[in-house]
């Protein structure tokens, strides 16, 4: 089950968000060969269009646990609509039996603040 956060960030700045994925005994989640994937959007609901995407990096080493989630200025301007968002994160990779495993890590709502100086 993926754990809940709520996040704030400002329209027309840059964003970095590090999140530290742990195991279920609080060591660092080994994400080597994970693929990381998260998205934003007005609601759950929302279409493809208005569908923010996330640069989504592993720090190095991948064995740390440590995802950046990122948005440049150009694209926190673009929010036209301030307010709430929600998101999610997703984890990926292949198992042994060359299944691809989907896990929804990170989930919860993100608050825009509108910008005065564009």
């Amino acid at each position: 089950m993926a754990e809940y956060e709520d996040f704030t960030i400002d329209q027309g700045a840059d964003v970095a968000i590090e999140i530290h994925l742990k195991e279920q005994d609080g060591s660092a989640k080994d994400l080597t060969a994970h693929t990381v994937t998260s998205k934003m959007k007005r609601n759950y609901n929302s279409g493809a269009d208005g569908t923010v995407d996330f640069t989504c990096a592993i720090d190095t080493p991948a064995t740390q646990g440590i995802a950046i989630l990122s948005l440049t200025n150009e694209q926190t301007d673009a929010l036209v609509t301030t307010g709430r968002y929600v998101y999610d994160v997703e984890l990926s990779y292949v198992d042994t039996d060359n299944n691809v495993i989907i896990e929804r890590v990170l989930e919860g709502k993100i608050k825009v603040n509108p910008s005065v100086t564009r």
